[in-house]
Formats: structure tokens, C-alpha cells, sequence
């Protein structure tokens, strides 16, 4: 490498780390998502045999979604156990971005489901038989306990892990549904409505779909690699061309490495006289605890050296 137009590279963060310097928390949870994968899969019988027996579509429908949430705990469950695998000469990064895709797919196989209970329910309206309400509410009574108490497994670490605190926000209002359900099944019993079973189905279907969607946004998002939502590149971009010294700043990338992690590369070109090393070391620092970036790689480039870098355009990838 010449010395008119030198490169270097900084990776100053121990990748091990979740930004802001946690750690992952999902190592710890095994014995909590086995508890939950347990508890719900019993659950899921429980629904399904007394939904039958009551010809409650309510109960069926939250059985399907609970399906979705079992399937969903071990495919986070399985990310997170991969995600800890350390990088090889194939798998680079290793194998962080497989909690991307198991997000993207719970979203994506939960509104399916959703989809076909919603056609059930709909059909259900004009083939109205009788529900027996307090079948429903016992049943859907034991799901708020089943619910919050697979919850409270991951309430210790929904601060630290965005997968866990998932993993607590989708139990947590599945334990609001279920309770939802026992209000279905009392009005039943009271007004002898029975249509409200059906509406409750798609009530709940509604929630799920509000629910999910945030999480297929997302895990769009970073599956092809767009910005985290919680950083502002323009703000990063800011942030480094204001730094004394930095004279330009070019091919500014920004991605999420996982669910937890994200990562950046900039060139920046800076004059003769400056110490390089100090210097990484410096804005490598500044950008993990400012934008909560901690893989960052920062290329080097001297600007008296008279060479203008094939990246330097804006709509250069």
C-alpha cells in the first residue's frame, strides 16, 4: 500500500457484545423458553379438545395463534442459540442474522394463520351452534395463568435483549387476550349471544395483526439490510464529518448485524499528521456510545495524496 493513499481498518469492540455493552442475554434463557414451549404446547391441546367440545372458534382461534407462539419461542430460542456461534472462514459474521430470520418468519407464518381463522370466523357468523360460555371461560381463564406465567420467565431480560423482551411483550398480551375471551364467554352466557364467539375470534385476530405487523416491518427492514430504526445515519453522518480533522466523508453503510447488534463502515479522509491508531480508537469509541454502534470498521484515507477513491460518489455501493 502506498503511502500517498494509505488504508487502515479499526475493530476495537469485542463482538461478543450487544450494543451499549450487554451482554446476550438469550444464554441464560434456555430453561425459560423450554418452560414456555412446554407450557404453551399443553395449553394448545387443553384449547383445542374443550374448543371442540364447546364449538368455540374463540378458543380455536387463540389455539392457532398459541401455535404461532410456540413455534415462535423455538425458533428464538434456536437463533439465539446460534447467534452465540463464533465466526468461521465461511460465516464471517457468524451467525447473528439468523435471529433476523426467525423474526421475519414467525411474522410472516402468524398472519397466515390469522388469515385462515379469520375465513373460518367469517363463515362461523351464518352457521351460528351453541357455545358453551363457561367451558370457554375456565379454558381461557387457565390461559391468562399460562400466558403471565411465561411472561414473567422473561421479564428479568427484556431489558437487555430485544429477542427476550419480545419474547415478554408477545406473552404478556397474549395473557390480555385470553383475558379478553373470558369477557367473551360471560357475555355469552348472559346475553345468549352467540355470535359474539365468532367476533371475539376476529377481535383477537385484529390484535394480532396490529401486534405482528410492527414485527414484519422490522424484520424486513433488517433482513435486507436497511438502517436500524433506533439510528439516524444522517445524524452519523453528521457526527463524522464534524470531527476535526475529517476533511470528507464517504461510503457510510449501516446495518443490523442481528436483532441486537449493529454495525457501520466509513471511509474517511483525513490529512498527513494525524495518528491513525488514536484516532480509530477515538471515533470507534465516540460512535458505539453515541449511536450504540458497537461494530464499526473505519477506513483511512489521506487527503494531499491525490487520488479521489472509487467509492467517494453518493450512489456508489
Amino acid at each position: 500500500m502506498s503511502h500517498a493513499h494509505h488504508h487502515d481498518r479499526s475493530h476495537p469492540e469485542h463482538h461478543g457484545h450487544s450494543e451499549g455493552g450487554h451482554s446476550h442475554a438469550p444464554a441464560t434463557f434456555n430453561r425459560a423458553f423450554a418452560i414456555g414451549i412446554v407450557l404453551n404446547s399443553l395449553y394448545i391441546v387443553v384449547q383445542v379438545v374443550f374448543g371442540i367440545i364447546s364449538h368455540s372458534l374463540a378458543l380455536l382461534a387463540d389455539a392457532g395463534h398459541n401455535v404461532s407462539d410456540v413455534l415462535g419461542l423455538g425458533l428464538a430460542w434456536g437463533a439465539s442459540y446460534l447467534a452465540t456461534k463464533p465466526p468461521s472462514s465461511r460465516y464471517t459474521y457468524g451467525l447473528r442474522k439468523t435471529s433476523v430470520i426467525a423474526a421475519l418468519a414467525n411474522a410472516m407464518f402468524l398472519l397466515i394463520a390469522v388469515g385462515g381463522i379469520s375465513w373460518e370466523a367469517v363463515q362461523r357468523f351464518s352457521e351460528r351452534g351453541p357455545v358453551a360460555g363457561g367451558t370457554v371461560m375456565l379454558v381461557a381463564a387457565l390461559g391468562i395463568v399460562v400466558n403471565a406465567g411465561t411472561a414473567m420467565l422473561f421479564m428479568s431480560g427484556q431489558k437487555g435483549d430485544l429477542n427476550i423482551r419480545g419474547a415478554f411483550l408477545h406473552m404478556a398480551a397474549d395473557a390480555a387476550v385470553s383475558a379478553g375471551v373470558v369477557v367473551a364467554g360471560f357475555a355469552i352466557q348472559v346475553t345468549g349471544w352467540h355470535w359474539l364467539d365468532p367476533a371475539a375470534s376476529l377481535a383477537i385476530n385484529a390484535i394480532i395483526v396490529v401486534g405482528t405487523w410492527s414485527l414484519l416491518h422490522d424484520s424486513f427492514k433488517l433482513s435486507i439490510d436497511a438502517v436500524p430504526s433506533h439510528i439516524d445515519s444522517d445524524a452519523v453522518r453528521d457526527y463524522l464529518a464534524k470531527i476535526p480533522g475529517v476533511t470528507e466523508v464517504h461510503d457510510l453503510h449501516i446495518w443490523g448485524m442481528s436483532t441486537t447488534e449493529s454495525a457501520l463502515t466509513v471511509h474517511l479522509v483525513i490529512p498527513n499528521g494525524i495518528s491513525e491508531d488514536v484516532f480509530l480508537h477515538r471515533v470507534a469509541e465516540e460512535i458505539r456510545e453515541k449511536f450504540k454502534i458497537g461494530h464499526s470498521t473505519i477506513q483511512i484515507e489521506r487527503g494531499d495524496s491525490g487520488t479521489h477513491c472509487r467509492l467517494a460518489p453518493a450512489d456508489a455501493v
